[in-house]
């Protein structure tokens, strides 16, 4: 395995780390016995990192009964995630992270990521409530060592977000294909210069790099090299990159586990030649075949004033259009700040005629928006999404 260091600290993290979202199941549950096997050969495999959260079902505590029966704690760093959209006052900090020692039956969690922070509003919303000071209380007691947030939003929320706060690392969803959405590698490049280690979860965005591609686009990969698969040819893209510390895969069994370490068990900054870098932008224009709204995300129509996030729109759209429905609403729900007061999705659009004019590509964006809120932001979704928001505390300040 190859390690990365830790810019703020110097830790050395495994290049690979296990994402804890997709242990493997059994009749809808987390099966403890397969899980257990699973995190004991990750381990044997030189993986140090293991990312859970409180909101994914069952996983801390399965990562917590996995990582005592290896008796590997001090080896190992566990990372979780506040919810903070679930956090109304400031009691509720407490209440959750007492509630994730228990689950994860440790003293301390080595890396501590505020979830799903999307713009410095909701980092403000937090500090009004105190968050900071008790931060650094549980810094002081070394109950939390490392704090960062991870990220899905416009890259230039991302960049306000790095210097709202002093923060040790950071986890964007990254990929070859998702390189200009996003945080996006301007984001990755500016959190590397400012010293904060950036953690990329979505290699495969969730897999459809791997077994979702086009027979077009394998093609071109296997035309190079017959004996990597795409989802090799995903990650090596990742770890060429200096800028990136470590990348997060949620591996469920341990074939995923074996070709995914072989990986990174060799693969180095740099390491690619030209005709391999080369290779992924054909592959990116054999996926672009099935675009139904020509977006390049070229950022001519933003910023929006009334905060539409245009290119991020048609982005998840897209994304719907080519890996289906629920993928697509998924992806807006992250991506537009459904979970937050301040939101950049296509009902806010007012048809105000400013973005297509400015458009190189000529798209009608007004009549493409309200495609995409017909699509994504459906019936079903609608009261869902208020009954979370109800529920949790968040106030729509512009709808």
């Amino acid at each position: 395995m190859q390690y990365r260091e830790n810019h703020r600290n110097g830790e050395m993290l495994s290049q690979l780390g296990f994402g804890c979202m997709r242990f493997p199941r059994k009749a809808g549950r987390i099966d403890q016995e397969k899980t257990e096997g699973l995190i004991a050969a990750a381990i044997e495999c030189g993986i140090n990192y293991f990312d859970t959260a409180y909101i994914y079902p069952g996983a801390e505590e399965a990562l917590g009964k996995a990582i005592e029966k290896t008796g590997k704690r001090n080896d190992v760093y566990i990372a979780t995630k506040l919810p903070h959209y679930m956090c109304n006052k400031a009691e509720d900090f407490n209440q959750v992270f007492s509630k994730q020692l228990e689950r994860l039956r440790t003293k301390w969690v080595d890396y501590y990521l505020i979830h799903m922070l999307s713009n410095t509003e909701a980092w403000d919303r937090l500090k009004s409530y105190g968050i900071e000071q008790w931060i650094d209380n549980l810094r002081a007691e070394g109950t939390i060592r490392n704090v960062g947030f991870s990220f899905h939003g416009s890259c230039d929320g991302f960049i306000e977000l790095l210097d709202a706060y002093s923060w040790d690392f950071c986890m964007v969803q990254y990929n070859y294909y998702d390189e200009n959405d996003q945080a996006g590698s301007r984001g990755v490049r500016a959190a590397y210069d400012k010293g904060i280690s950036v953690f990329v979860m979505e290699p495969l965005r969730g897999g459809m790099l791997a077994d979702d591609l086009p027979d077009d686009a394998k093609n071109v990969f296997s035309g190079l090299n017959k004996d990597r698969t795409p989802a090799d040819w995903a990650l090596r893209w990742l770890f060429d990159q200096q800028e990136v510390t470590m990348v997060l895969s949620g591996m469920s069994d341990i074939a995923q586990l074996e070709e995914n370490t072989t990986v990174a068990n060799e693969a180095l900054p740099g390491m690619m030649g030209d005709a391999e870098r080369a290779v992924y932008s054909e592959v990116i224009a054999a996926l672009d075949k099935t675009k139904k709204i020509p977006c390049t995300a070229c950022g001519y129509c933003i910023p929006c004033p009334n905060g539409v996030d245009v290119p991020s729109c048609f982005s998840c759209y897209n994304t719907s259009r080519r890996f289906g429905r629920i993928t697509g609403i998924k992806q807006y729900v992250q991506v537009t700040g459904q979970w937050s007061p301040q939101r950049s999705d296509a009902s806010n659009c007012v048809k105000c005629g400013i973005c297509e004019k400015q458009c190189p590509q000529n798209i009608h964006i007004a009549d493409e928006l309200a495609v995409v809120r017909r699509r994504l932001w459906s019936f079903v979704v609608v009261p869902a999404m208020s009954l979370m928001r109800n529920l949790w505390g968040i106030k729509k300040t512009n709808h």
